[in-house]
């Protein structure tokens, strides 16, 4: 399973058929487990990453540290929840650390997102402070480089 997994996460258009050669199993029998995945939600979702730049849209992305009181009985969870519903908030992990949560929010223009933190996050019950950072320019996403303009550094050798 582990190995089917690893595979789908690094390319999930791949066909049952391609990776039953790949794991040499029946593509049935891996179309099969890709359900049962899929319905277990081990495999969330599917995920498409796009260079919106290149694409001509502008979009704003922001990584925002909160520092917050988690509630008894429930720690940060009620909390969290509340963030991770905002259709703003792309991303939202709990922190070891300076900072409890990490939100990362994506919005149209820079005034979008900062109205969002000052009139939606900062005034959740429990949230003590936020710091926003702008992204400038992302060079990697989910392990994918976004545009590589590496050039071959290596001598040309002639005889």
């Amino acid at each position: 399973m582990k190995k089917l997994l690893e595979l789908l996460e690094k390319d999930y258009t791949q066909t049952p058929e391609t990776l039953s050669k790949l794991l040499g199993r029946p593509a049935e029998e891996i179309a099969a487990q890709i359900r049962q995945l899929e319905a277990e939600k081990i495999i969330v979702k599917y995920h498409t990453i796009v260079n919106w730049e290149k694409a001509g849209e502008d979009v704003v992305s922001a990584i925002i540290t909160v520092r917050i009181t988690p509630q008894r009985e429930v720690g940060f969870d009620a909390i969290a929840e509340r963030i991770y519903r905002f259709p703003e908030v792309r991303n939202l992990f709990l922190l070891s650390g300076a900072f409890d949560l990490l939100v990362m929010v994506e919005g149209r223009t820079m005034k979008e997102v900062a109205h969002f933190v000052s009139t939606k996050l900062a005034t959740i019950e429990g949230v003590i402070s936020t710091t926003s950072h702008f992204v400038l320019k992302k060079y990697k996403e989910e392990g994918v480089i976004i545009e590589d303009r590496e050039k071959d550094r290596r001598l040309v050798v002639t005889p």
